[in-house]
């Protein structure tokens, strides 16, 4: 189980591995080695990792895991989009406290869930006025998320909440993919280009966001805004809400220098899938994205198991400014 001392003085190191790297024990530090040069590329002291992320095809052996163990590092490995395939990490998952917090707010926090989205809705007005464009779309998108964003401290149930939110992503996508020939957001429905890449993207960034609350040991499926349902991580779904814009951000920047184009996708019984061969621009493209992100996330993360554990007021609680 963390220490406040284990999150302040410890590092969470990321890996983004190739098929030519080897991860193991040399000295009693993690070594991250070139297989083609035998040469060092990267060297740890145990001691000092909070948590140990690999991306990707990398070799990993029983002594690094023992050291894991030993040192309680939880250690994820992960697919190139994130997806994660392999988790370990017995300490993490021994944080009972955490997850009896969990549980016993199993009904969800009015409050987080306000701030939750208050935070979100904020990101994207700061999106539109970062686009610079003077239309009419536009500046009722900004009005509109302008005045949502009063009403959310009113919301006096989830449906509410649910209800303002909706209001504000409705204008919000309008204006900012205008560009596009928006139609609406349908998550999972591929009707268009644009929530078909939406829909890439959203997914790169929960598999990451559910490592990292699996490296936090929180339970993933129980969750303070999205109500529990089978099989669904409703945590990972709450904590996401603040960085979609990070997926948004980038997918319009893509758009606008034309790397991705509509042509990328083909139509298969009325739904929208992406060509096979530019599946690796698509996941590399969302990929730096979310990493260049990743001192954020982990502090955000950080911050939110800080004010959780302590039953912080949801005042307190991180805020995720895009910039």
């Amino acid at each position: 189980m963390f220490t406040h001392k284990d999150i302040d003085n410890r590092s969470l190191f990321i890996i983004n591995g190739t098929a030519h790297q080897n991860l193991k024990v040399s000295n009693g530090r993690l070594l991250l080695e070139d297989t083609e040069t035998h040469k060092a590329i990267t060297k740890l002291p145990f001691p000092k990792i909070l948590g140990l992320m690999v991306i990707g095809h990398t070799t990993i052996t029983t002594a690094l895991i023992e050291l894991c163990n030993k040192n309680g590092i939880p250690l994820v490995v992960m697919k190139p989009n994130f997806r994660p395939v392999f988790y370990y990490g017995n300490m993490a998952e021994a944080n009972f406290l955490l997850r009896k917090k969990q549980f016993e707010q199993q009904q969800g926090d009015m409050n987080i869930a306000k701030h939750l989205i208050r935070n979100k809705a904020t990101n994207q007005l700061l999106l539109l006025e970062k686009t610079r464009e003077k239309n009419n779309n536009v500046d009722t998108a900004k009005n509109i998320i302008e005045q949502y964003l009063l009403k959310i401290d009113a919301a006096i149930n989830f449906r509410e909440l649910m209800g303002i939110e909706g209001i504000i992503a409705r204008y919000y996508f309008n204006a900012y993919f205008e560009f596009a020939t928006w139609k609406q957001r349908l998550p999972r429905v591929k009707l268009d280009t644009v929530n078909a890449t939406l829909d890439i993207g959203y997914t790169m960034l929960f598999n990451y966001i559910e490592c990292m609350t699996r490296l936090f040991g929180f339970d993933p499926y129980m969750g303070v805004y999205h109500q529990l349902w089978f099989r669904r991580k409703s945590l990972v779904c709450d904590l996401m809400e603040p960085f979609r814009c990070i997926i948004e951000h980038r997918i319009r920047k893509s758009l606008k220098l034309k790397t991705f184009k509509p042509s990328d996708f083909e139509l298969k019984k009325n739904a929208y899938y992406l060509k096979p061969d530019l599946r690796k621009l698509y996941m590399q493209t969302f990929f730096e994205a979310i990493i260049e992100h990743k001192s954020e996330i982990y502090k955000y993360l950080q911050q939110y198991y800080r004010c959780f554990m302590g039953r912080k007021s949801a005042i307190t609680f991180p805020i995720f400014k895009y910039e």
